[in-house]
């Protein structure tokens, strides 16, 4: 059941916006619709709700324990990045209900460690155990208790770009790193998808997930 067709989906575009401006998107070859698309939907939906709190949050941090609300904050946006990459949408299921659809998921695990293991640059920095570890002990740690667990920490920033660093005695999150990662994906992620067919076709089902109930 789509929603109310007045409802805001990214900055003042709302659900009327969208379906209209999805027609132009049935041509796959209209670049100009496409990057508007990216541009207007993706991005400034990703700017409100993600990119902007997180900098006010960085910018203003006294490194009093802020890294945890930006990690939190990651960990959302990661399943949000990579189920708009694969256009699935997660859908609750109980034993009673019909069986997942070709496009639904129902948990986030293998969302992370696809995320992690496969997109760039975080594919540089993560194998499947760590991927695995990174899911169990800081997303689930910190969405489910407010705390990283195992021996995983987390820091601000490195002078290089490495993402998490295995020390003696823990696993570092280095989070400014990671915030500016998940930003790179976002400038690279336009390119696969005014080029490829697929990711074009996955962002249509995500949005109109978006726009319904």
């Amino acid at each position: 059941m789509q929603l109310p067709a007045g409802t805001k989906i990214a900055g003042w575009k709302t659900v009327n916006d969208w379906n209209n401006h999805k027609t132009l998107l049935a041509d796959f070859a209209n670049t100009t619709a496409w990057t508007t698309a990216y541009t207007e939907y993706f991005l400034t939906r990703l700017q409100d709700r993600y990119l902007g709190p997180l900098n006010t949050i960085k910018d203003n941090g006294t490194y009093r324990g802020e890294g945890f609300s930006i990690m939190a904050i990651i960990c959302s946006l990661v399943e949000f990045l990579e189920s708009t990459y694969q256009g699935i949408n997660y859908r609750y299921k109980t034993k009673a209900d019909p069986p997942l659809g070709q496009f639904e998921y129902g948990g986030s695990a293998d969302i992370f460690i696809s995320f992690l293991t496969r997109r760039s640059p975080f594919d540089k920095n993560f194998n499947q155990t760590t991927a695995e570890n990174f899911y169990k002990y800081v997303r689930c740690g910190l969405l489910h208790e407010a705390r990283t667990k195992g021996n995983w920490t987390i820091w601000g920033a490195t002078s290089t770009d490495i993402l998490i660093e295995n020390k003696t005695t823990e696993v570092i999150v280095y989070r400014d790193n990671f915030l500016k990662a998940t930003n790179t994906f976002i400038e690279e992620y336009k390119t696969d998808l005014l080029n490829s067919n697929d990711r074009k076709e996955a962002f249509i089902r995500k949005y109109d997930n978006l726009c319904s109930e």
